[in-house]
């Protein structure tokens, strides 16, 4: 699975114009499974991405993860928005491929098993919609932006 995290002041995705999932400060996960991943790669991703700690202590070091965030009292939002773009292969011409996405159904049913762990996990999570034409909006804090990729073990 590939993730873009962002840690965001605030963000939100709309749809024809229709805002359908919006957090103040937290982390925004783009996120794309590619072919060959289980629920294993979605339970790691999401594990990771609550405990990482990208977000400033008192001494401005990032040391606190999103759910430090919450216990102390402080925003913590999750947006997640599914984004196939991310396993493009730009290595060849000028058109990306994208044959390293998951076929719909299981990029779909994995969203849906990430969503449902990470609100089971997490009580502040928004999304956007699997396969629909969104507009995402957000303010970059820092700017931290973090790539991950959870390959399955072969």
């Amino acid at each position: 699975m590939i993730g873009l995290l962002q840690r965001v002041r605030e963000a939100r995705v709309s749809i024809s114009g229709e805002v359908v999932g919006e957090i103040q400060a937290g982390l925004l996960l783009l996120v794309c499974a590619e072919r060959g991943d289980t629920d294993v790669q979605a339970e790691k991703l999401l594990t990771k991405l609550l405990k990482l700690r990208i977000f400033s202590d008192e001494q401005g070091k990032m040391n606190l993860s999103l759910q430090d965030r919450l216990a102390a009292g402080q925003p913590a939002g999750l947006l997640i928005v599914s984004q196939f773009t991310l396993a493009a292969d730009t290595s060849g011409g000028n058109r990306p491929s994208f044959t390293q996405a998951a076929p719909p159904a299981d990029g779909e049913r994995l969203y849906d098993l990430l969503v449902a762990r990470a609100r089971a996990l997490h009580p502040q999570v928004q999304t956007g919609r699997f396969g629909a034409d969104m507009q995402v909006a957000l303010i970059n804090d820092g700017p931290v932006t973090i790539p991950m990729r959870i390959v399955p073990v072969l």
